[in-house]
């Protein structure tokens, strides 16, 4: 299970914490979920800079049990196109190779 318990917040962190949830609840890039749903990936961790700015982020670090290495990786550009630098004729079906 993914549950992790809070990180400790003092009450000012938790206003500033709840101002960011707010403003992103706003922007409907969240929603809030219902009392029967448990969705928890990640733990809530406030940031504060050295100018006082704050921002939210999420520790995802218990998602790592729980997740695949990429068997397939994304193939450089660079090496991709070394490769057909000295091509003669570079067809639709070379590229796609």
């Amino acid at each position: 299970m993914l549950r992790r318990p809070p990180y400790p917040e003092s009450r000012e962190t938790r206003k500033e914490s709840e101002k960011h949830v707010n403003k992103i609840l706003d922007m409907h890039v969240i929603r809030k979920i219902g009392n029967n749903e448990i969705v928890e990936v990640t733990t809530p961790v406030l940031i504060t800079w050295y100018d006082s700015k704050s921002r939210l982020c999420g520790d995802f670090r218990a998602l790592n049990n729980y997740t695949k290495a990429d068997r397939y990786t994304i193939l450089r550009i660079p090496n991709a196109l070394g490769k057909l630098e000295k091509a003669k004729y570079i067809t639709l079906m070379d590229c796609m190779k």
